[in-house]
């Protein structure tokens, strides 16, 4: 490990076996490169001079325990992009929760770490800036496609207190970042976010932004780094497999003969059967008539929904891990011996795989951090869900699975997307909400756009700019979907359409 300590981008100090060393440069960019280049085994530490009695250096092999982290705390209370990089981006990776270790491309130059092999993989498609700051916000925003997993870690820091400093923003930087990570058309779009919510004509940055060149780097850059990572996360490799069903019972019939074939079976299957019609019974006859090399837990309800269902079948979990599916999937007979393999090569606690129907593309092909959630192809560590639940606020709507999913993040547990094993997802035709639910809201004159239950998981999860950045882009896509083409009478019908929104989501919001 060697630490290189630094003030206002020149380094102060590198540290390498309790013995300082020197390099022919003092600019902190040019000597992460040329330590990179020297010890390219070694794990790079940087480290803000003023911070360095703070530096936690104990937990630091906790902390890169393979070798594609990238992890970075910021002590100020802002980002140095400032929070109105919201307006060009909606992800989770943008609002942090800097109480605990959270995936996020926005690194910072206060204290963090890489490997030196990374470094070396990515230098010559990464731009060296005289900004450490830029340069880690660049290598990331980048790299993450690519397999870096990148993450806030408040425990580089022996005290990570609550920030009360802000850091110098500058909205030259913010439009140049945008120009050289985004397509073009973003730079116009936070140009106008700027305008319409802040009132700000940032004419002049817009366009000094256009003389720059987008930035990219080869998908395939960091394939060849070996992943061994140093913590244990599968002990028995014990698991339960919950599955909430409405009227397919074929269906769910070919997904427990799939889970039966398995090379590594699951310890209990549960099963919740969900019938709204209060005179009907099981349909499942299979569950008893059959012999199953697993046990099966049925939990037959008439009350309809799967977020409810999905949180009766969590309460029965009992094995080390937990595998969500959903009623109308097929696997191979390895899958799960597979799915370890992977878990046990990154060390994490949950993963989404990749559930496509036949001849889709795949969203990658390499292990990527996810921006949601799939609960009906998921596996996660059943002590990492102990104190999280599907929200039955989203019930019969859109966003419990991104909802589940951002409670993770913020009990510091990061998201993984699988590329393998896949899991093929049929769609079936039947199932789903066999009664059509009323909603509140389905009465109202003036229906709600979006609809309120992804309005609360907005207003729960997102920044104030990356709602109103939202809010810009549902405007110039709803125009062609639309009745209404005089351009006058449709902005006051959707400004109604989106107060009517954040009226039902702010209900359903304090519903607790």
């Amino acid at each position: 490990m060697i630490v290189i300590y630094h003030e206002k981008n020149k380094v102060v100090e590198v540290c390498y076996q309790d013995q300082n060393i020197t390099f022919s440069s003092n600019t902190i960019i040019t000597v992460l490169l040329e330590i990179s280049a020297s010890f390219p085994d070694e794990l790079l530490i940087w480290c803000r001079y003023d911070l360095k009695s703070n530096l936690n250096l104990s937990e630091i092999e906790e902390i890169f325990h393979h070798q594609k982290i990238l992890a970075s705390y910021n002590t100020f209370q802002n980002s140095f992009l400032s929070d109105d990089i919201g307006y060009v981006e909606e992800s989770v990776f943008i609002n942090i929760n800097k109480k605990v270790t959270y995936p996020t491309w926005q690194m910072s130059s206060c204290v963090g770490g890489i490997r030196a092999s990374v470094l070396l993989a990515l230098k010559d498609d990464t731009n060296v800036s005289d900004n450490l700051d830029y340069f880690l916000h660049s290598l990331a925003k980048l790299a993450m496609s690519s397999g870096l997993l990148c993450y806030s870690e408040p425990k580089l820091l022996k005290i990570a207190s609550d920030p009360t400093e802000n850091c110098q923003t500058n909205t030259f930087v913010l439009f140049r970042f945008v120009k050289q990570h985004y397509r073009t058309r973003w730079v116009f779009l936070l140009f106008l976010n700027l305008l319409l919510y802040e009132r700000k004509f940032v004419l002049v940055p817009l366009i000094s932004s256009l003389f720059y060149y987008k930035r990219n780097i080869e998908s395939n850059l960091l394939e060849k780094i070996n992943v061994q990572s140093t913590k244990k996360v599968v002990a028995t490799a014990t698991i339960d497999v919950v599955i909430p069903t409405i009227g397919r019972k074929q269906y769910l019939y070919d997904v427990l003969k799939d889970l039966s074939k398995q090379t590594h079976l699951p310890k209990n299957v549960i099963i919740v059967e969900q019938n709204p019609d209060p005179k009907c019974v099981s349909e499942l006859d299979y569950l008893s008539n059959e012999r199953w090399d697993f046990k099966i837990k049925h939990i037959f309800t008439h009350q309809a929904g799967a977020c409810n269902a999905r949180n009766l079948a969590l309460a029965e979990t009992k094995s080390e891990w937990v595998f969500m599916a959903d009623d109308d999937i097929r696997i191979k007979n390895n899958f799960f011996v597979k799915a370890f393999e992977n878990i046990s090569i990154y060390k994490t606690t949950a993963v989404t795989f990749n559930c496509l129907k036949k001849g889709e593309k795949a969203a990658s092909k390499i292990v990527i951090q996810w921006s949601t959630f799939g609960s009906g192809c998921s596996m996660v560590k059943r002590e990492v869900i102990k104190n999280v639940k599907f929200d039955r606020r989203y019930e019969f709507g859109f966003g419990e699975d991104s909802d589940f999913g951002m409670q993770l993040r913020n009990h510091g547990t990061d998201i993984i997307y699988l590329p393998s094993p896949e899991i093929e997802h049929l769609k079936a035709p039947v199932g789903g909400f066999r009664t059509k639910p009323v909603l509140a809201w389905n009465s109202e004159v003036i229906q709600p756009k979006p609809s309120p239950t992804v309005m609360l998981y907005k207003l729960l999860y997102l920044r104030k700019q990356q709602i109103c950045g939202y809010k810009t882009i549902l405007f110039f896509k709803f125009y062609k979907a639309q009745r209404i083409k005089n351009p006058v009478k449709y902005f006051y019908a959707f400004e109604k359409q989106w107060e009517k929104s954040l009226y039902w989501a702010n209900k359903l919001r304090n519903q607790i």
